[in-house]
C-alpha cells in the first residue's frame, strides 16, 4: 500500500512527459525517441548544435506540428494532436527565437492579450460593453500592471512595444506568456541577441519567476553560461536524437556532448 501510494505521488509530479516523440518529413526524421521527463518547479534544458531538433521539439509540445509517433502529457493529460489554443488553455506558453510582439499595442494592452483566455464575457458582453465586460477589463488591466511590475516594464506601460529596447521585448514576451497562467513555460533562446549585462538581468528574471511563481521551465538555449548558472537538468539533441542527458554538470562535460558542440 505505501509503495503505491510514493509511486502516485512521484507520477503526480511530473508536469511534461514525452514517449518516444518522432515526426518525420518525408524522409527525415526530425525528432526521434525523445523521451523527456520534467518534474514541478523544476528549470530544465534542451540544448544541442544548430539543426539538433530543439525548436522542432517545441513545436510538437506546442501543437504546432502534429507527432509522427509517441506521446506527450501534460500533468498526465495526453496533449499530443491537439491544437495550440487548447494547449495554451491547458497550460503550456511559449515564447519564440525570434521576438512575437504587437507591436502597434502598447506594453501593457501586450499583457492583457495573454490574459484573454481568462475573460469569463461572451462576445455581445464584449461588443456592448456590459457591466461584466467593463469589471472584467478593469481586473485584466490591474492583473497586467501587476505583471509588468514583476519584470520591472511597469514604466514602459504606455510605450508601444516596437520602442522598447531589445532586452526589454525579451522581458515583454515573457510577462505576456506568463499571463495565460501557465504551468510550463517553455523559453526558445531568450538570451539571443542578449549582451552581458541584459543576458545576465535576464538569468535573474527566469529564477525569480520560476521561485516566486512555482512555474516548471523548459529552456532552449545556445549561451551555455546560462544554461550552466541556472538549468538542473539537460537533455542534449543531436541530429533529432538525445546524445545526453541528466544533472547539468555532469552533461556539459561529457566529451560526446563537448564533440557534439565543438567538432573533433
Amino acid at each position: 500500500m505505501n509503495e503505491e501510494k510514493i509511486v502516485s505521488t512521484a507520477e503526480s509530479d511530473v508536469v511534461l512527459r514525452t514517449e518516444h516523440l518522432c515526426i518525420q518529413f518525408g524522409g527525415l526524421r526530425a525528432v526521434d525517441d525523445v523521451n523527456l521527463e520534467i518534474r514541478k518547479g523544476e528549470l530544465y534544458g534542451l540544448i544541442g548544435p544548430n539543426g539538433a531538433g530543439k525548436t522542432t521539439v517545441f513545436n510538437l509540445l506546442t501543437g504546432v506540428y502534429k507527432p509522427t509517433s509517441g506521446k506527450i502529457f501534460l500533468c498526465g493529460k495526453e496533449i499530443g494532436g491537439k491544437a495550440p489554443a487548447e494547449i495554451n488553455r491547458m497550460g503550456i506558453a511559449r515564447t519564440f527565437q525570434n521576438i512575437r510582439l504587437f507591436n502597434s499595442l502598447t506594453v501593457l494592452e501586450n499583457v492583457m492579450v495573454g490574459l484573454a483566455n481568462q475573460v469569463p464575457c461572451n462576445v455581445a458582453e464584449s461588443i456592448f460593453r456590459l457591466p461584466r465586460h467593463k469589471k472584467s477589463e478593469k481586473e485584466m488591466r490591474a492583473r497586467a500592471l501587476e505583471l509588468l511590475k514583476v519584470f520591472q516594464l511597469e514604466e514602459y506601460q504606455d510605450y508601444l512595444a516596437s520602442n522598447l529596447p531589445y532586452g526589454k521585448q525579451r522581458k515583454l514576451e515573457i510577462a505576456r506568456a506568463m499571463a495565460t497562467n501557465p504551468q510550463l513555460l517553455l523559453l526558445d533562446e531568450p538570451a539571443a541577441g542578449m549582451n552581458p549585462s541584459e543576458t545576465q538581468e535576464l538569468m535573474d528574471d527566469i529564477t525569480f519567476v520560476r521561485r516566486e511563481f512555482g512555474i516548471t521551465i523548459l529552456l532552449i538555449e545556445h549561451d551555455m553560461r546560462l544554461v550552466g548558472g541556472i538549468c538542473e537538468n539537460l537533455t542534449v539533441l543531436n541530429f533529432g536524437t538525445e546524445l545526453a542527458k541528466g544533472e547539468t554538470a555532469k552533461v556539459l562535460a561529457d566529451p560526446a556532448v563537448v564533440t557534439a558542440y565543438l567538432g573533433e
